[in-house]
């Protein structure tokens, strides 16, 4: 049997194999890659890092109408862009171009909340932006919902975490921090969070049933 290794390295040609009979592989580019730390939260709400153009495909399938982007905010000269939806509030720290071009393509509404400017990035989200935050996740009208933050843990695992306080959970900022990373203000936010302080969409139909079945 002829060594492989010893063979010249052609890229027109690849032996049939039994998975591909011949067939081309796919492009890399063409295979679905979720942005990192992605996942499904609850039914209409997913959760990640900052999605790159590679993520763009597979965040296509998913058809989302809101994007929550938790970066660092000014606190001063609220702006509106007509082509893209989006509530900069004087943004520091924009989401990157291709993730502004996919909300752009698909005409996504895009709600820009976070640490405010001069603030340290390892800061804890401050309990108006939770709330800010969890205004939108709460409401069907915004479904399908990605809530994402640079590395999609802390910032987003904050939020996400408020919302299992809603839901009676308080597992869940830790699974996506790991035990080394995990802040202890962030997880005392959490644990101290009051349920109360977040408005309900006026109209039940706009409340998720997943969230009734803890309310109730």
């Amino acid at each position: 049997m002829p060594d492989l290794n010893s063979l010249p390295y052609s890229p027109h040609h690849r032996p049939a194999t039994a998975t591909t009979k011949g067939d081309p592989m796919p492009k890399p580019f063409n295979r679905f890659v979720p942005p990192i730390n992605f996942a499904h939260v609850e039914e209409g709400v997913y959760r990640s890092g900052q999605p790159s153009a590679i993520n763009i495909p597979f965040l296509e399938t998913l058809e989302l109408k809101t994007i929550v982007w938790l970066g660092t905010v000014a606190l001063s000269l609220s702006h509106i862009t007509d082509a893209l939806h989006i509530e900069l509030l004087g943004t520091v720290e924009e989401p990157n171009e291709a993730m502004l071009a996919f909300a752009d393509e698909n005409e996504l509404t895009m709600h820009h909340l976070g640490i405010a400017e001069g603030g340290n990035p390892w800061d804890p989200l401050t309990e108006q932006c939770v709330i800010d935050a969890l205004y939108h996740v709460i409401n069907t009208d915004n479904f399908p919902l990605l809530v994402c933050c640079g590395m999609g843990r802390h910032r987003t695992g904050t939020v996400i975490g408020c919302l299992r306080r809603l839901q009676g959970a308080l597992e869940e900022y830790r699974r996506f921090t790991g035990s080394r990373r995990s802040r202890v203000m962030n997880e005392l936010h959490i644990e101290a969070f009051q349920r109360e302080s977040v408005s309900l969409p006026p109209s039940r139909a706009s409340i998720p049933t997943w969230l009734w079945a803890a309310l109730e």
